[in-house]
């Protein structure tokens, strides 16, 4: 009998990978991972499927800012719109802050509030006056009522009435006190109130309120200019109009020259975040008289008292730090206010006695030009840094962006829904591009090059503003997009095979809608050329075992691109490992 030679058998394998994990742009990464990626979402996961469509909700021409309350709040074109309908808020060009407080939103840095529930009630945080005409002033007790006129004199009358007033001007400071017929002695009145009418037919009272914290100068008695809190105020309707301010005047003031003014200020602020019912705010720079590094915090449910202090846990709040360098952020986390540089995080523990205690920490912070980046996901703070996306929860930031690779980012806004934590950043061509990082899966996916500004969620939905246009990311809202364009790009395959390899065929297994289809790439060898491998079209939602035959290659790379939604559930290859040659 003849012997025939016994032929070598191939060997072979059969890889499948029927759970993918998103996007990793490193240059060794696994096989169920892509190198690059457009339009995909983790939604399905283990699956790979595209994103959902977009609405369009809305063409802006000059947003300027966005936030959610009860209703969706935005500007455009220099006035603020609450629920889709105009207010009556103007503000000026460029881009606001928007903060929350109670009812209120409160719009940096103009200093302007709106009360949502009230729409009567919007205007300026701060308040100014000038006198016209005389102003006369004269000592009162708290509630504004006048004293007789006292004696000023360094030595007191020998006979006194009851009740009968005396200024002491033996010291250095003046003293009232007050005759007491009960115990036969003078007795000191230890704060002194003057009462200062002016002619403004009801104007100041109303721009000012009792307890406002104010500055007044241009009056003639010296002690009555400064840093004051009215204490009471009234007028109006044919009455006077008056404040009651703490300061003692030898004799009645009786002002007809000059103007006294009266103003109620907010400081100007980097960033503002409300905590605890209360605004807080940062500022780094000049003000034309000092340099400013400080933390400042408004009166307990006060937004338009920054300067009022009587010693109490409700007043406002000033503090001076030592880090170097501008601030790049505020956020309101777990209750505790916190202001960031790029290379560190001020915390501010609030106290209910108002000792409130600032604290450092030297650690990566907020990467400038990113301070819309801060949000909080599932109780974690999530921001931008200057090489990475960090992760906050208390102690020291780590990092969570290790697979968006050495790609550097700048100018990020970032919002979150549910488990997901969206992410815009600038790259070095300064195109957007549009990340979104799976909490739960610790999963990262690439969208595409919206140009989104600011987010900002509402209940289960999140909202993107573009330069001109409003969206909803998932689509419940507004015109949504139609076959969503997408592709998936692996990493290099196989490369870890020092022979010449061969992949007999690679199947893809997944479901499409109608109308979508889906284009196959390969690149062998690093050549820089795909080679197409024919399109796959549905008639109708199905699934498809899609068969692609490549050549012998040392590496290769897949590329998927498509219109449409699908999901991809499993990619095999049947590989077969050859010689070096």
């Amino acid at each position: 009998m003849p012997i025939f030679p016994r032929l070598p058998q191939v060997a072979s394998k059969r890889e499948v990978i029927d759970s993918f994990q998103g996007y990793d742009h490193r240059m060794k990464i696994k096989k169920n991972e892509f190198y690059d990626m457009v339009n995909l979402s983790s939604a399905s996961y283990p699956m790979l499927s595209c994103r959902e469509s977009r609405g369009e909700m809305l063409r802006l021409e000059q947003p300027g800012g966005m936030l959610a309350k009860e209703k969706l709040a935005y500007i455009e074109k220099g006035r603020l719109w609450y629920g889709g309908e105009e207010t009556p808020v103007t503000v000026s060009a460029g881009e606001k802050q928007l903060v929350s407080m109670g009812a209120y939103i409160c719009i940096f840095p103009d200093k302007l509030f709106y009360n949502t529930a009230d729409p009567t009630d919007y205007g300026s945080m701060e308040a100014r006056y000038s006198s016209a005409g005389a102003v006369k002033g004269s000592l009162c007790r708290m509630d504004g009522t006048e004293y007789q006129t006292p004696r000023v004199a360094d030595a007191p009358r020998t006979d006194p009435e009851n009740g009968e007033l005396w200024i002491d001007s033996s010291g250095e400071a003046d003293v009232l006190k007050q005759w007491s017929g009960e115990s036969q002695s003078w007795v000191e009145i230890p704060t002194v109130y003057t009462r200062l009418r002016f002619v403004s037919q009801g104007e100041l009272p109303g721009l000012f309120r009792a307890l406002d914290g104010v500055e007044i100068s241009g009056c003639q008695e010296e002690s009555l200019n400064g840093s004051k809190i009215i204490q009471a105020i009234g007028g109006g309707q044919g009455e006077p109009d008056y404040i009651v301010i703490v300061g003692l005047i030898r004799q009645v003031l009786d002002q007809v020259e000059g103007s006294i003014r009266i103003e109620r200020t907010v400081p100007d602020m980097d960033f503002v975040c409300e905590s605890q019912n209360r605004l807080w705010g940062c500022r780094y720079g000049n003000d034309g008289e000092r340099n400013l590094n400080e933390i400042y915090g408004c009166a307990l449910g006060d937004f338009k008292n920054w300067r009022q202090y009587q010693g109490l846990s409700t007043d406002s709040w000033t503090a001076s730090v030592g880090s170097d360098g501008p601030w790049t952020g505020a956020v309101n986390y777990l209750g505790s206010p916190m202001f960031f540089k790029e290379n560190n995080i001020h915390r501010v523990t609030v106290s209910s006695y108002g000792a409130h205690r600032l604290t450092e920490t030297v650690c990566r912070g907020v990467q400038p030009g990113s301070h819309k980046s801060l949000a909080v996901v599932n109780e974690t703070l999530y921001y931008k840094a200057d090489n990475e996306v960090c992760a906050y929860q208390g102690g020291f930031p780590v990092n969570v962006s290790e697979k968006l690779g050495e790609e550097r980012y700048f100018n990020a806004a970032a919002g979150s829904v549910g488990d997901k934590y969206y992410i815009a950043m600038d790259d070095k061509e300064g195109v957007r591009q549009v990340f979104v990082y799976d909490i739960g899966r610790a999963l990262w996916m690439k969208e595409d090059t919206l140009p989104v500004k600011d987010f900002a969620r509402l209940d289960n939905e999140l909202y993107a503003m573009t330069e001109d246009c409003l969206w909803s990311i998932s689509g419940s809202q507004g015109k949504r997009e139609s076959f969503v364009p997408w592709m998936a790009e692996s990493g290099i395959l196989y490369y870890e095979y020092p022979d010449k390899k061969y992949i007999s065929r690679i199947n893809l297994r997944l479901s499409m809608e109608e109308g979508a289809w889906m284009d196959v790439f390969i690149q062998y060898d690093s050549s820089g050329i795909w080679e197409s491998k024919g399109r796959v079209r549905l008639s109708g939602t199905g699934t498809v075992t899609v068969p692609v035959c490549p050549r012998r290659c040392d590496h290769m790379q897949l590329r998927l691109e498509g219109k449409g939604k699908f999901k991809l559930f499993s990619l095999a290859h049947i590989l077969e490992i050859g010689s070096d040659m």
